[in-house]
């Protein structure tokens, strides 16, 4: 799975790690990069680049295709805020590379005029007390053509650091990839 990552974030992210750990107990692998260089992270604009960050995405796409048996396998993603759109957006942009798309707390609507274009099975994971994201994710499920699913973490808010909401988006998350990427194109 390669990661994307929302502002003011990065791959040292301890919520992306901890569901990078449980994606990796269940024979996922793993990828965590920054999306942004440290000066560019700085720049608030930046941040809300979503078609930079879907390019950025898209580059470590192509260079998967150059890596021997990863080559062959379909990618999962998995972004969290505006990552998620970025995501999304890359998963509307490689179409063929991309077999599932998780989303956690993301921002959807700001990859609204290329939710149509997803092909990959994507699951929508939002904070119950997150109303304003809980809204702009319902509204995206909307506009979403492919196969897609919305899960409420009762209680959780944006970051989901509430005992325990980590813990049951990254059982979903799991479950989400093994379910869409067969064993042999889990990567």
């Amino acid at each position: 799975m390669v990661f994307a990552h929302g502002s003011g974030s990065s791959r040292l992210s301890p919520r992306n790690r901890l569901v990078a750990a449980a994606l990796q107990d269940n024979a996922l692998g793993t990828l965590l990069f920054d999306l942004l260089s440290e000066a560019e992270a700085a720049d608030r604009a930046a941040v809300f680049d979503i078609p930079v960050l879907a390019s950025r995405l898209c580059e470590a796409l192509d260079w998967i295709d150059h890596e021997g048996e990863l080559a062959r396998l379909r990618v999962g993603l998995f972004g969290a805020s505006t990552g998620a759109a970025a995501a999304l957006m890359a998963a509307a942009m490689r179409p063929n590379r991309v077999g599932a798309v998780v989303s956690r707390g993301g921002r959807p609507d700001l990859a609204l005029e290329h939710l149509a274009r997803v092909r990959a099975p994507t699951l929508l994971i939002v904070g119950g007390a997150d109303a304003d994201v809980l809204r702009l994710n319902r509204g995206a499920l909307q506009a979403l053509r492919c196969e897609k699913e919305l899960q409420v973490v009762p209680g959780a808010t944006h970051l989901f650091e509430e005992p325990g909401a980590l813990e049951i988006v990254a059982k979903l998350a799991a479950d989400w990839f093994i379910v869409h990427l067969p064993p042999a194109q889990r990567q």
